[in-house]
């Protein structure tokens, strides 16, 4: 069977309004679970695909902070 996960992931959300999708990531993230993290890769692929310069910047920046903690 071949299953692109990635085209799955996205289909499941495509409908979802940015409440739906605050929900999915705030849970994904507050359930700690293992199963969750591609879907937080395919949501930050497109978040990441559709950022200007100075946004892919400032999200490096962030990124760069939070694991320095």
């Amino acid at each position: 069977m071949d299953l692109n996960l990635r085209k799955a992931i996205l289909a499941n959300v495509s409908d979802n309004s940015q409440e739906d999708l605050e929900a999915t990531i705030v849970d994904a993230i507050q359930s700690g679970e293992e199963k969750m993290l591609p879907g937080l890769g395919v949501l930050f692929e497109l978040i990441w695909q559709e950022s200007s310069s100075d946004e892919k910047e400032e999200m490096l920046s962030l990124l760069e902070q939070g694991l320095q903690k």
